[in-house]
């Protein structure tokens, strides 16, 4: 399981409203999630055109790209 060095940021009530974490969690999460990403695209795909996995991460990559663009 991964840790997370996480730090609570407190309002005047001493009620938590955000947390901060080290960037490096923050990037190791951002790339669990992309690999779940791709992995789920990968089984929705199943019975369409079959995608060497460099082709699937362009794919990906592109759809990410388009998702940002707005």
């Amino acid at each position: 399981m991964l840790e997370i060095n996480k730090n609570y940021v407190m309002d005047e009530n001493q009620q938590p409203i955000a947390v901060q974490i080290p960037i490096a969690d923050f990037e190791k999460i951002e790339e669990i999630l992309e690999n779940y990403g791709l992995i789920k695209l990968m089984a929705e795909s199943e019975d369409d055109e079959r995608l060497s996995k460099d082709e699937a991460w362009q794919y990906y990559q592109s759809l990410k790209q388009k998702n940002v663009e707005g």
